[in-house]
């Protein structure tokens, strides 16, 4: 599977930002440390941007400096994605099993694509991930679950409403 991750972080000048290469990550405590080294002793935030395939997206957020103990916060526009992405696998490690009745919606899946459609994507983690950066709960998963817009596309309306759509941009044109 192919991905684009970028670390954005807050800096008291604007937001800057760098490309990441997750092969080098192990865990999310790892990633956490790789986005605080970004924002120094800055309050932050410092997210990790991750699109896989045109099919999911993950944001991680860790606040405060080196010194914050905080730990990171995840997001995954689709709880599938663990089933298919290695990167996904670490992202989501520490999931809790599931439980019967998600069981039962599995099956339920596996009926969505015998009859050739396409289930619905079931977002997880923290929803408010990008609250305060001016992407709601609510308006997040909203825009995950639009008709036609791609993870790509996900994270440049987020980027956008937190004003460094410009530091994204440039790291995608590389």
């Amino acid at each position: 599977m192919s991905y684009f991750a970028v670390a954005l972080a807050r800096l008291e000048g604007g937001w800057t930002g760098e490309e990441l290469d997750l092969a080098e990550v192990e865990d999310v405590e790892q990633l956490a440390e790789v986005l605080r080294d970004l924002t120094g002793e800055g309050a932050g935030p410092a997210l990790m941007l991750l699109e896989e395939d045109d099919e999911h997206l993950a944001i991680v957020r860790v606040d405060g400096g080196i010194s914050s103990l905080d730990e990171a916060r995840v997001f995954l526009s689709d709880r599938r994605a663990v089933l298919a992405s290695e990167v996904a696998q670490m992202l989501w490690e520490d999931t809790e099993p599931q439980s019967e009745d998600e069981d039962e919606d599995d099956e339920d899946d596996e009926d969505d694509e015998d009859e050739g459609t396409r289930p619905i994507a079931e977002p997880v983690g923290d929803t408010a991930i990008v609250a305060d950066l001016g992407t709601p709960g609510a308006a997040l998963v909203e825009l995950c679950a639009e008709e036609g817009l791609l993870p790509a596309d996900v994270l440049t309306a987020v980027c956008e409403r937190a004003g460094c759509v410009d530091v994204l941009e440039s790291l995608r044109e590389g």
